[in-house]
Parts: C-alpha cells; structure tokens; sequence
C-alpha cells in the first residue's frame, strides 16, 4: 500500500453535522466551514445534513451543529457508537428555548461525550449533571484594523436582521429617547423581508429620528467596512448563543454597546460596562448619551475610550488560533474519552 494512502487512512475523519449547507450560508454553515479548516492540520473533515449517509462508514467522530435540529443524526451516532466520539455543540435556541421543553434536545444532552458552548455563560443554562462535560469553543474571526472614524459625532452600527429575537425595538425606542441629539447617528443594517410590523416600524423610526436610519440587508464586506468605520456597535438581542457580530467588532477595535444576556456577558465578560437591560431603550440612549459625553470631555478615558480598552483584552479570545487549539483539545478528548 503506497505511503501517503497509509498516512491519508491514519488521520481520523470528523463528520460535522450542519443543520444548513453552503446554499444557506448561514452561521451554522459558516461554523462548520470554518471548523473543517481549522482542524485540517491534524483531522480530515466532511459536512453533512445528515447521518448516517452515503459517506459515513469512515468516520470517526462527530461535532454535530444544534442538539434539537441536529438530533436525528446526534441518536443515528449514539446507536451506531455508543459511548463514543460525539460532541454537540449547543447554539442559543439550545441554550435559552429548546432544552427547557424539547425531548429531542434534551436526549440529545444525554448522549454526548461532551457538549460545547460559544461563549463563557453557557454552561450556566445547562442541567448541573451535563456542565462537568461541557467544553467553551470561542468562534473567531480575522482581526481588521480599525478605519478612520467621524469627527463631531458619535457614529454607532446594529446589525442585525428585524426579527423579533433580536429585539430591534430596543433601538427604535434608543432613538426616539435620544431626540435632539443630533450629534449621534444610528445606522442600521438588517434584513427586513418577512416581518411587515418591525420593517413598518423601523421605516417610522427614520421619518421620525433623523439620526436614525436602517439601510437594509448589505454584503458582508459593506457590513465590516461599517463595523471598522464606527464608534460602537449596538447589540439588542434578546437572546444569544455567541454573536458573531460582537466578535467582529471587537477585533475590528470597534467598542460594543450590547443587552445584559448570558450570550453577551459570557462574550465579552461579566464586568464589562457596556451593557444595558435587555429591552430597555432608555436605557441604551443614556449610554450612547454618555459615550458622547465622554468622546467630548474626555476622549483618552470616557466610557467609549473604557469599553475600547475593556474590548481590546477580550480580543485574543477570538482569534482563530484560540479556537483551533481549542478544538484540537475538544477532538482529543473525544478520541480518548475518560
């Protein structure tokens, strides 16, 4: 048998189970894509909906993507494997909706070897007999240098799709709090398609605020480019698994201004100062209020100039060689459960 068969045979094989395949070019699909390059070094990888299929006699182990959607297949690998070589990595429906009431993801909880979260409070929503096998897998993202910001203002970025989970309301009712304040200006960024009431309401928000606008759906790199360019980004959800947007803009160096929930906290840490309640509007506009305030009477240590520093310890976090080191851990340990 010629050598680099052997070698090729010799490296396990990972089958990462993606409710959503590159047609959705969802963050599951990006997950799992970024996933199957990072482990290269050491694993090979494939992508599937489902398992088993036509190509799963090889595999060795499993990261399955979403323990309710994922289920069918998470069940198929714990029958064919029992006790062996599955993790499933827990998104926030997981967290914070399905694992409360849905027997399929619940099951799924039972079955794994190890079960992994995306940010730091995850564990904490998870039955105290599973947290012992739960292992924190930061996503990551390149870091960009920031880009020139405007003077005069204070130029804030939400991106987020108008979608009730993501609370947009929050932002709407920021802006009508803030009034007069001329000098800071919201930008918008989200899909509006399907959802009549909040794309009707964001659209009123513009009439009504002109500091306020939402300029839809843009591609990524528009998306970014507005990330970098901004003072801070705004971040309403309601609930959360680990925002990639947060990631972003912290290694963009761009300050976050995000709701008090366990996502968000478990992301960017429990003292960080940037946050607001959850839903609460008003208070959000007093927070832009005084990152204004600050960015006018004291530019090097302000509250903007703060949560800029407090961001910039959590960056290392994020970077693609954290999470690929983690995940080699998390692999190894499947491959040699104990």
């Amino acid at each position: 048998m010629p050598a680099r068969y052997n070698r090729v045979m010799s490296r396990p094989l990972v089958a990462i189970v993606s409710p959503a395949l590159a047609d959705a070019n969802n963050g599951n699909w990006r997950t799992a894509q970024r996933w199957s390059q990072l482990i290269a070094p050491r694993y090979d990888a494939r992508i599937t909906r489902q398992w088993p299929d036509a190509s799963s006699a090889g595999d060795g182990l499993m990261l399955a993507l979403h323990a309710r959607r994922s289920a069918p297949a998470i069940a198929a690998w714990a029958a064919a494997h029992p006790g062996r070589g599955l993790a499933v990595v827990l998104t926030g429906t997981d967290l914070y909706q399905d694992i409360a009431s849905e027997p399929a993801a619940q099951r799924s909880l039972e079955l794994a070897q190890r079960l992994v979260v995306l940010q730091e409070c995850g564990a904490e929503a998870l039955p105290p007999a599973h947290r012992g096998k739960t292992r924190v897998v930061f996503q990551s993202t390149p870091r960009w240098p920031p880009l020139p910001k405007p003077e005069g203002t204070l130029d804030v970025v939400m991106v987020g799709h108008l979608r009730a989970v993501k609370a947009p309301r929050t932002l709407f009712d920021a802006a009508r709090a803030l009034g007069g304040h001329t000098d800071i200006r919201i930008t918008h960024i989200g899909d509006g398609s399907g959802e009549l009431e909040l794309a009707a309401q964001a659209l009123a928000t513009a009439r009504d605020c002109p500091a306020y606008r939402w300029v839809g759906a843009l591609p990524h790199e528009q998306t970014l480019e507005k990330i970098r360019s901004s003072h801070a980004l705004v971040h309403t959800s309601a609930l959360e698994g680990g925002a990639h947007v947060v990631m972003e803009a912290v290694r963009c160096g761009t300050p976050v201004l995000a709701s008090r929930v366990p996502g968000n906290v478990g992301m960017l840490g429990a003292d960080y100062e940037g946050y607001f309640p959850a839903g609460d509007g008003a208070a959000l506009a007093l927070q832009l209020a005084a990152c204004r305030q600050g960015q006018q009477e004291d530019p090097a240590g302000g509250l903007l100039a703060r949560l800029r520093a407090q961001c910039a310890l959590r960056a290392p976090l994020f970077d693609p060689e954290h999470e690929r080191a983690a995940l080699f851990s998390l692999l190894q340990e499947l491959e040699s459960p104990g």
